[in-house]
């Protein structure tokens, strides 16, 4: 018998039978980087905002993050889903979720690294900018962790605000230890908060909430109460505890709902399901049931909504945090293949019509960069009621315009990619179906826009807040100042009919929006990338696409600006 020696090679045997083609003109993993420090516009920010002091821990961080490591923690955390158990195998009711261990894994750094409370545990001059920016890493590359790394952050205020309640909690939530196990909070290293508002029959409508709140008797302080109902989305049913709301007599009270009681018992929350979610898939959300739920509460009887807005307000601020993070994904991702991609005898970047859609990929992801971190260093301490003021109205335009367009800018840098972006192998599948939770979360749009116009009607000086921002670019633009000047008119004319200025809500906070992140491009960006910005926003060519540039605008440098190579 005679045999035919294959050729020499890596394959050999079965393997070398089916080796048809050599793998060519492929973009590689896009890991190994800093992605701090190759974020450009998130490096200035942080600098023009004052947040210098956090330089070397998110440059720590950026290594962490665009570590191959990190993203396959996150890969894992997302293909292997949370699983519920709600008895064990003895028939105990235990309501239990169990996590792959890279969830676990991202959850540790992100903790440890403060992205949930450390710009309250480290208080000072660009606190809440550091944090910000810690955050946005994080959210970056494996979103659904942030959603409890969020709700830990914005509780914190909550609880400071009412010290009898906060006490026992704020120690575990300052802390920079995660600690997952189900045993009473006194005895963890670490603790972590999530929410529970809406209900079956109300939704964002919460005054309709039907969960009631009966005292217990034995409490001499009347804080202690027993909760019987629902909550229809129930976020991070793992956590150590939940600020809910409920009836509590008079009227629509908020509570702190711990899922250990403090001699250990678990208490009764009954997790009904988890839910199937377009995206999301790494973090646990539940439908609950209270039963004799025992809970404290937190703030004046029947002052649920205003005790519990504070949290809201901060997580609304995750939520831009959180889309402006997936931008710079998306756009990182799209910009690296059409470096590394060749097709029709040039490689994708320096081909016109993909540098144009590039360079618009990457100014929407500058300007939503440069509003967050301002409006994240509105929340600095110290900023006294004029940015109180200004970030009233400013968070909920933020929130509603720029989780607008985070999943349509997905979507346009998947398509850079073309089949492959398409897939679940590279993380903008992923992206594309995170982006939607961010503006559904908190408020979807007409909840926010409408917010804005009750903002405004209570407190007037909100709105004089947000024009005296843009003051400072007054004159910098005619067709800023021409877009700002029709807003203005056009607001001021829809307060007097409540009608007109519901029907054209969605209009006035787009257009505050647009003149927000216009006039911070104009004052932080380079010159050339703000006036694009204006032009491709504001000026009568503004397409409808991506990539639907003003003349003469210098695509390949606002492309090499936000490439970021290792």
């Amino acid at each position: 018998m005679t045999t035919t020696a294959h050729p020499a090679g890596p394959y050999t045997g079965a393997a070398a039978a089916h080796r048809t083609h050599e793998v060519t003109n492929q973009a590689p993993p896009r890991s190994g980087l800093d992605e701090y420090g190759t974020n450009v516009p998130l490096t200035e920010a942080v600098a023009v905002f004052g947040a210098g002091r956090h330089e070397p821990e998110l440059h720590g961080i950026g290594r962490l993050v665009g570590s191959a490591t990190f993203q396959a923690d996150a890969e894992l955390a997302h293909t292997s889903p949370p699983v519920l158990r709600t008895h064990d195998r003895y028939g105990n009711r235990i309501d239990e979720i169990d996590f792959h261990p890279a969830y676990h894994q991202v959850m540790g750094a992100a903790v440890r690294h403060g992205a949930h409370t450390g710009g309250w545990a480290d208080p000072g001059p660009g606190a809440a900018v550091g944090r910000a920016a810690t955050f946005m890493l994080f959210a970056q590359i494996e979103p659904g962790h942030a959603c409890p790394m969020s709700m830990s952050h914005a509780v914190v205020p909550v609880l400071q605000r009412d010290p009898e309640v906060g006490r026992d909690w704020l120690p575990g939530l300052l802390s920079r230890s995660y600690d997952p196990r189900p045993i009473a909070p006194g005895s963890k290293s670490g603790l972590t908060f999530g929410m529970g508002m809406t209900e079956k029959q109300g939704g964002s409508d919460v005054r309709a909430n039907t969960t009631r709140a009966v005292p217990v008797a034995s409490d001499p302080d009347g804080r202690a109460h027993l909760l019987t109902g629902h909550k229809w989305f129930f976020s991070a049913p793992m956590s150590d505890a939940f600020l809910v709301l409920a009836q509590d007599g008079a009227g629509l009270g908020c509570f702190l709902v711990p899922r250990v009681l403090p001699d250990g018992a678990r208490n009764t929350i009954g997790i009904q399901r988890l839910k199937n979610k377009l995206g999301n898939k790494s973090n646990a959300s539940g439908e609950v049931e209270f039963d004799d739920t025992w809970a404290v509460r937190v703030g004046e009887p029947g002052r649920g909504v205003p005790t519990i807005i504070e949290m809201v307000n901060h997580t609304r601020l995750d939520c831009v945090l959180g889309t402006t993070a997936g931008m710079r994904q998306s756009v990182s991702e799209a910009i690296w293949h059409a470096h590394h991609r060749s097709a029709f005898g040039a490689r994708l970047a320096d081909q016109p019509a993909m540098t144009a859609v590039l360079a618009d990929l990457a100014l929407e992801t500058e300007a939503a960069t440069w509003t967050s971190m301002r409006l994240a260093h509105a929340y600095e301490d110290g900023g006294g009621e004029p940015e109180a003021m200004f970030r009233r109205l400013a968070t909920a335009v933020s929130k509603y315009w720029i989780c607008k367009r985070g999943p349509h800018h997905a979507y346009e840098a998947l398509e850079c990619l073309g089949g492959n972006g398409y897939t679940e192998d590279w993380p903008l599948a992923r992206r594309y179906r995170e982006q939607p939770v961010m503006a559904v979360w908190e408020g979807s749009g007409n909840v926010i826009a409408l917010d804005v116009l009750r903002g405004i009607a209570r407190t007037p000086q909100s709105l004089e807040a947000f024009w005296t921002e843009l003051e400072g670019t007054a004159g910098a633009s005619p067709v800023l100042d021409a877009h700002i000047g029709r807003v203005r008119r056009d607001l001021a004319e829809d307060l007097r009919d409540p009608v007109a200025a519901q029907t054209r809500a969605r209009a006035t906070v787009e257009g505050m929006a647009l003149a927000l992140q216009s006039s911070l491009m104009l004052r932080h960006a380079p010159a050339p990338m703000a006036e694009a910005f204006v032009a491709a926003r504001l000026g009568e060519a503004r397409g409808h696409q991506y990539g639907i540039l003003p003349q003469g605008t210098d695509a390949a440098a606002i492309v090499a600006r936000h490439f970021g190579e290792a």
